[in-house]
């Protein structure tokens, strides 16, 4: 075998094998001839056959796909001004329309990029900002702050989904001449401007001082409310000791008083002798070790010390 008949045969099986191709189970597929399409899609996995070298595979995805758009200053109905960033999934549903009119994943993304940045950015303008943050009607707790201008508690009367599912109704519309179709259209972030942001956190910096500062009050007056108890039972305490003391002092001056009484009317000598304890203590008393006393002779003191001589 000559080199040109062993070139013809490796040439032959190369035309052959070009021919053969495998669709695996997350592909669908489109051949194309000299660029236009030929025959139905094929979306089965397996081994396949084509025209060697004039025809060619086209490989879409059979999953869900992502969109995910960039962040957009959108003005609301009431001309609020606020950054808004959405995502989408989507999936190609009809294969050769789909090459036919976006050819490939690029081309999708930058017309889905068209689509849903419009339809959000018209959605957006046709509602308040109040209803394009919140999703319910629900009551504010007491105390609870809400990041939002004066009208943040005013009723809704359509809501965050209510605008999701209207962006996504109108952008399917919009598509189903693509051969794709959007399965939903989430808000990824709503975020305020920097301006409308920074008055934002200073009327929470406010509210919250305003709450921190009414807490203060009540726990002030909760503390002046105790110190007053305290003081009007420690005054009581107070009282009724100093009652119970000179109830105690009474009595023990009343049984002393009898005490003396008794000891002063048993006898003469008893009498005398309660009378000379009582004059020293009077003396010890009025009297120190540097004093002078002058005595007469009818002094009581005079008379003790002379009985006492005497006997």
């Amino acid at each position: 075998m000559n080199k040109l008949t062993l070139a013809i045969i490796v040439l032959v099986v190369l035309t052959g094998l070009s021919g053969i191709y495998v669709v695996q189970e997350p592909e669908q597929v489109i051949i194309t001839q000299f660029g236009k399409p030929v025959g139905q899609p094929i979306t089965t996995p397996g081994l396949k056959f084509k025209l060697p070298l004039i025809q060619k595979v086209h490989r879409f995805e059979k999953r869900f796909l992502e969109w995910d758009g960039d962040p957009n200053q959108l003005p609301t109905r009431d001309k609020r001004f606020i950054w808004v960033n959405t995502y989408a999934r989507w999936r190609i549903t009809d294969p050769l329309l789909y090459f036919q009119r976006l050819n490939n994943e690029r081309g999708a993304q930058t017309r889905l990029d068209d689509i849903l940045d419009g339809e959000t950015r018209n959605a957006i303008a046709k509602y308040d900002l109040v209803e394009v943050v919140r999703s319910t009607n629900r009551t504010a707790q007491t105390g609870e702050l809400v990041a939002s201008d004066e009208t943040a508690l005013v009723d809704i009367q359509f809501g965050r989904n209510v605008i999701r599912e209207e962006i996504l109704a109108r952008a399917r519309e919009r598509t189903q001449d693509l051969g794709i179709e959007i399965l939903d259209v989430e808000f990824k972030r709503i975020n305020y401007v920097d301006e409308v942001q920074r008055k934002v956190y200073e009327r929470m910096v406010a509210e919250r001082q305003r709450i921190a500062d009414r807490f203060r009050s009540e726990g002030q007056g909760e503390a002046n409310r105790i110190n007053g108890q305290k003081d009007r039972e420690l005054l009581k305490i107070r009282s009724e000791a100093y009652r119970k003391a000179q109830t105690i002092k009474g009595e023990a001056d009343a049984k002393a008083t009898a005490i003396y009484a008794a000891a002063y009317d048993r006898s003469a000598d008893s009498r005398a002798f309660y009378e000379f304890l009582k004059t020293m203590e009077s003396y010890k008393a009025t009297l120190d070790g540097e004093s002078s006393l002058v005595l007469t002779t009818d002094g009581d003191f005079y008379r003790f010390l002379k009985h006492s001589g005497a006997r």
